[in-house]
């Protein structure tokens, strides 16, 4: 029996006309999406790159995703001293956190869009300036409100490599082998709020907080410089080709009708999508409710007196998102393999199946021992930490399968599929940064 999807209509988007949606199949028969695939053209579009060119651009845009999620940690590890610095309260700067998150949640509707209209490269490599510029704007703040403004600058510049980063692995990678590339890019957007914190406590242990700003700035200047360099274009046309010859009033009414947020945030409508963004929703919140308390919680539990003591906990994640880099992308592509020859057909469903027991058991079994443990004071330091190197694994195997799943159901809309997916996400993890905040 089939899931009560609603199938899109054509839409016209350019030139060129959508495929429909994959609809979610209950009975184990899924029905694919309807759209003439050329073989020889599909061949051609993921043969453009050599394999060491696909590898540099998979470099290239996991270190900007690494370089934008570990900006949104490092401050955990110096909430007291930024608090002292400006002369108000740590709940303060820790808005500015939330802030950031909220601001992460709203970016992704024009990236996506964009990325698709104007090309991959330039979005990056103009949103890789301006990140660096922001991030020296804040490590020269004078006073609290410069600091905000430049922080939540820094966010909206910083989503975009989320959103762009991925949609360059799908414009390249055939999707039976593009979610080990996603795998190493997930490593680089999650392990930056894992190793974020610890590199900060390292920096405020011996150094003024505002090194944590100035270490961000040469990180970014460097992502820019990769950019220049490594990143080509991977989309195979932009759609600011079909602007040529226009009037300039009907430049503007085109460019509003690609790039209007209304176009990401429909996408929300589709059943099999939303469920598979709650689930990345899910992930974001177990990941926040793991990561942010660290400090707060450690501290007077292990009597640990020095910043640095307590941001040591950060590596345990860091490491299982490291270890899940090899184990989460190899497994979703094998899985979806072994259903195509099963089958005879690629579906995108199908992909799914590989998060199922990570999602569903791994995940929440870890988090309650995680919680019991700390609450009840059992099991000293090994438990806990054991409990979140393995979440870490588990979460890696998670975010892989269902970006993938995102940029494979609709091919000729992943960037903005993917800014839906992305934007669902980080609008949970504000939602954990203002409870944090309370806490």
């Amino acid at each position: 029996m089939m899931l009560d999807t609603q199938r899109p209509p054509p839409e016209t988007y350019g030139n060129s006309e959508l495929p429909p949606l994959v609809c979610l199949v209950a009975d184990g028969t899924p029905e694919v999406q309807s759209q003439d695939t050329n073989p020889e053209e599909e061949a051609a579009q993921f043969s453009r790159f050599s394999p060491m060119r696909k590898a540099l651009i998979t470099f290239t845009v996991s270190y900007c995703g690494l370089m934008a999620s570990i900006s949104s940690m490092l401050i955990l590890s110096a909430i007291p001293e930024i608090a002292a610095e400006f002369n108000t309260t740590n709940t303060m700067i820790s808005l500015s956190n939330a802030l950031y998150q909220l601001v992460t949640a709203v970016g992704p509707i024009l990236w996506g869009p964009l990325s698709r209209v104007y090309g991959r490269k330039m979005v990056c490599f103009y949103t890789a300036i301006l990140f660096t510029s922001f991030s020296l704007g804040t490590a020269l703040a004078p006073n609290l409100a410069a600091f905000f403004v430049f922080r939540m600058l820094t966010a909206f510049e910083g989503i975009c490599f989320f959103v762009v980063g991925s949609s360059c692995i799908r414009d390249i990678y055939h999707p039976t082998r593009r979610a080990r590339a996603l795998g190493w890019f997930f490593f680089g957007t999650l392990a930056g709020p894992a190793f974020g914190p610890f590199v900060g406590g390292i920096i405020i242990t011996y150094y003024p907080w505002k090194s944590i700003f100035w270490l961000q700035t040469a990180v970014t200047g460097f992502g820019t410089l990769l950019i220049l360099v490594f990143l080509p274009e991977t989309i195979d046309r932009k759609m600011a080709d079909d602007l040529n010859g226009l009037t300039r009033k009907a430049k503007t009414k085109q460019l509003w009708a690609w790039i209007n947020p209304s176009r990401v945030v429909a996408l929300l409508r589709y059943p099999n999508l939303m469920v598979v963004h709650i689930a990345s929703s899910a992930l974001i919140w177990n990941q926040m409710s793991l990561l942010t308390p660290i400090r707060i919680i450690m501290n007077p539990r292990f009597h640990l007196e020095t910043p640095l003591e307590a941001c040591l906990f950060f590596l345990a994640p860091g490491m299982g998102y490291f270890v899940g880099t090899f184990i989460g992308g190899r497994y979703a592509d094998s899985t979806v393999k072994s259903w195509i020859k099963h089958r005879g057909e690629y579906v995108p469903e199908d992909r799914l199946r590989s998060t199922l027991v990570s999602l569903g058991v791994i995940t929440p079994t870890c988090m309650l021992v995680y919680g019991w443990a700390i609450e009840k004071e059992v099991g000293g330091i090994p438990l806990p930490v054991i409990c979140m190197f393995i979440q870490g694994i588990a979460q890696m195997i998670c975010f892989a399968s269902l970006n993938s799943y995102c940029l494979d159901v609709m091919p000729e809309r992943s960037s903005e599929n993917n800014s839906a997916f992305i934007s669902r996400s980080f609008a949970e993890w504000f939602h954990r940064s203002d409870e944090i905040i309370l806490f």
